[in-house]
C-alpha cells in the first residue's frame, strides 16, 4: 500500500437527520484485514439502509465503518492475507457493510464479484445490494417458481425494478404496485403485467380480479403497518409474505385466523447484520443464477440518476422525494 495516498475523501453524517448532514471529510484509507481486498472506488449505490443510517435507524453493525455505503464497483487497490482470487488492478463490485461512499473501501474477498459483462461502473455498482436483496428474499426466502404469481410493492424503487424483472424472467407472473401513473406504466415494461396505483386503486381488490378471486403465491412487502392485514388477504392459499422493510410501520394489528386458514407463511430478513458467510453464500447462487442473465442484457439495473461523491446530499434528497425510477448512484471516479 505504499503506493497509494495516506487519506481519501470521504461522505460522513455529520448529525442525523436531512440529507444536508452528509458532508465531503478526509478520512485515513482503510487497510484489508485478513481475507480482505482494498477497492479503489469508481460508484457506490445509494439505498434505502443509507437513508436509515443517515437519519439514526440504522446503525452499522459492529467493526464497520460508520461511512454509509453498501454496494460499491472499482478496481482492486490492495489485498490482504488469505485472498486468493482477486488480484490488484482487476475489476470488481462488491457488497459491503458500510464506507462505500468514499474513494476507498474494504470488502471481503468473499462478497467480491466479477462486473458483469457490458458494464461500466456505474452500472455495477446499482447491482450488489439490490441483486443480493432481491434474491435472498424472493427466491431463497420467497421461493418464487415458475408459472408462480408475485406482487412486489414498490415496483419502481430499486428493489422492485429488480424483483420485477428476475421474477419475469424466471417465469412468474409478475404485479406490482407503485405511486403514479407513469411509474405504473414504466414498470410494465419491465414485466409487470399490471402496475397498480396505490393511491388511486386498491391493490387488494385488483388483485382479486386480475387472479379470478385465487390472491397471489408471493408478496414481497416494504410498507408494514396497515398494509400487513391487506397481504395477508391478497394471498393465494399456501402463500408467502417476505418483509424487508416497514416503511409505513412495523406494528399493526392483525387478523390471524386467515394465516391458519390458508396456511400462509409469514418471514422476511435484513441483509447487512448477516455473515460474511451467509453472504458469500447468496454470492455464488448469483453468479450461477443471475450473472449470466446480467451479462446478456436479459436483466439489468435501471439508473435513474448519477451524482458525483460530493453531491451525496443531493442524491440523497433525490431518493427522499421518491420521484425516482429505478437506482440512484455515487459516481466517485471516472471510468
Amino acid at each position: 500500500m505504499t503506493s497509494l495516498p495516506a487519506d481519501m475523501t470521504a461522505i460522513e453524517i455529520k448529525e442525523f437527520g436531512g440529507p444536508e448532514n452528509l458532508v465531503p471529510c478526509k478520512r485515513p484509507i482503510p487497510t484489508p484485514n485478513h481475507d480482505e481486498v482494498l477497492i479503489e472506488v469508481a460508484a457506490a449505490g445509494v439505498n434505502r439502509p443509507d437513508v436509515l443510517q443517515r437519519m439514526g435507524g440504522y446503525a452499522p453493525p459492529p467493526g464497520a465503518s460508520d461511512i454509509p455505503g453498501l454496494e460499491i464497483a472499482g478496481v482492486v487497490a490492495a489485498v490482504g492475507q488469505g485472498v486468493t482470487k482477486y488480484k490488484v488492478g482487476e475489476k470488481v463490485c462488491a457488497l459491503v457493510a458500510g464506507g462505500g461512499y468514499a474513494e476507498y473501501c474494504v470488502a471481503p474477498e468473499a462478497q467480491c464479484l466479477d462486473i458483469p459483462d457490458g458494464f461500466d461502473m456505474v452500472k455495477a455498482a446499482a447491482v450488489p445490494e439490490t441483486y443480493f436483496t432481491v434474491w435472498t428474499n424472493v427466491f431463497d426466502r420467497g421461493r418464487l417458481q415458475g408459472g408462480e404469481t408475485f406482487l412486489v410493492h414498490g415496483g419502481a424503487s430499486g428493489i422492485g425494478t429488480t424483483a420485477i424483472q428476475l421474477a419475469k424472467s424466471f417465469g412468474a407472473r409478475v404485479f406490482a404496485t407503485a405511486s403514479t401513473d407513469e411509474k405504473c406504466r414504466e414498470i410494465e415494461t419491465l414485466g409487470a403485467e399490471r402496475g397498480i396505483n396505490y393511491k388511486s386503486e386498491d391493490f387488494v381488490s385488483v388483485i382479486d380480479e386480475l387472479t379470478d378471486g385465487r390472491g397471489v403465491d408471493l408478496i414481497l412487502g416494504m410498507v408494514g403497518g396497515e398494509y400487513i392485514q391487506r397481504n395477508i388477504t391478497a394471498l393465494a392459499v399456501e402463500g408467502r409474505l417476505v418483509y424487508i422493510a416497514f416503511l409505513g410501520g412495523a406494528k399493526a394489528e392483525v387478523n390471524f385466523a386467515p394465516v391458519m386458514m390458508k396456511r400462509l407463511t409469514i418471514t422476511g430478513s435484513t441483509l447487512r447484520p448477516q455473515s460474511i458467510q451467509a453472504k458469500s453464500d447468496i454470492g455464488r447462487r448469483l453468479e450461477e443464477k443471475v450473472w449470466p442473465l446480467l451479462s446478456a442484457g436479459t436483466v439489468a439495473p435501471v439508473i435513474d440518476s448519477v451524482f458525483s461523491l460530493e453531491d451525496a446530499a443531493k442524491a440523497h434528497a433525490r431518493i427522499d422525494d421518491s420521484s425516482h425510477i429505478g437506482k440512484i448512484v455515487l459516481e466517485v471516479r471516472k471510468n
